[in-house]
């Protein structure tokens, strides 16, 4: 991160930026610009303040990223920014909102990034790394298929909308959204501290993460260890809130599909060997 201090921030801000501009073109919505430029003009700005070793850098990220798809997306502007509104929006073969976002952020985003979106801008982890559970201290459940469910159900109840032909789905959608992000923080919250793991909730609950896991496994962003540099201390998994095996560079690494950039590993290593 040394040597990159600005080239990998720029060329973070460089990508959103593309993206901002492709689809204020082609969609005719300036919006879109807004959007994509304050999403990357964030992530930059946390990057650049990792690398400045700025100690609150990724949470001034999550802060700017996370209030704003939460607050003025989801309750300003009626966005159904979780699952169900991707769902919706498939559904009705519109590109928009959602569906943008789930393109960019956690479907095709991922291959270049990992689970980035996870470390820096979900509204959920959001709330959730504010308690006191930041490096989890208990043995790893063996329960991540409960996903799948949460993934399921929401597919199945989007889908039941359509095909009963429900009326105002929008309206729906909207509640779906208040209703939704307040069981994920109660259940974030309940886990967090049952498991004592800030966590938890993305390692075992979250729907989302069944996109994200697979595009993850050939992130091109990730970090690595120099094998000549480390004394296996065993720093960086003790440090790491998702428990991932850093020392191990091939693409099964332990938990190596649920780094998220977080840079504790990094920060913590005592021979920079990460």
């Amino acid at each position: 991160m040394k040597k990159n201090k600005y080239i990998v921030p720029l060329l973070i801000f460089a990508a959103f930026e593309a993206v901002a501009i492709s689809l204020w073109l082609t969609k005719d919505n300036i919006f879109y610009l807004f959007n994509f430029t304050y999403i990357g003009f964030a992530v930059s700005l946390g990057l650049f303040l990792i690398s400045s070793k700025n100690k609150y850098a990724r949470r001034i990220t999550q802060l700017l990223v996370g209030t704003y798809m939460l607050v003025y997306l989801g309750l300003i502007c009626g966005e159904n920014m979780q699952i169900e509104g991707f769902w919706y929006y498939l559904f009705t073969g519109v590109f928009e909102a959602a569906t943008i976002h789930y393109a960019v952020a956690k479907i095709f985003g991922p291959l270049l990034f990992g689970r980035g979106w996870c470390g820096y801008a979900c509204w959920t982890a959001m709330v959730l790394d504010f308690l006191p559970y930041k490096i989890p201290q208990e043995p790893r459940k063996k329960i991540g298929w409960i996903r799948y469910i949460t993934f399921a159900v929401s597919l199945i109840f989007v889908a039941a909308l359509f095909l009963a032909h429900v009326g105002n789905i929008e309206r729906i959608m909207f509640w779906a959204f208040l209703i939704g992000n307040a069981l994920y923080y109660i259940v974030g919250i309940a886990l967090a501290f049952a498991f004592k793991d800030n966590r938890a909730f993305c390692k075992y609950i979250c729907p989302v993460t069944v996109f994200l896991k697979p595009m993850s496994y050939f992130s091109l962003g990730r970090i690595t260890c120099d094998k000549s540099k480390c004394i296996n201390c065993g720093k960086c998994h003790k440090v790491c809130p998702m428990e991932v095996d850093m020392t191990d560079n091939s693409r099964k690494r332990l938990n190596g599909t649920e780094c998220i950039l977080c840079m504790e590993c990094v920060k913590n290593c005592p021979k920079d060997a990460l």
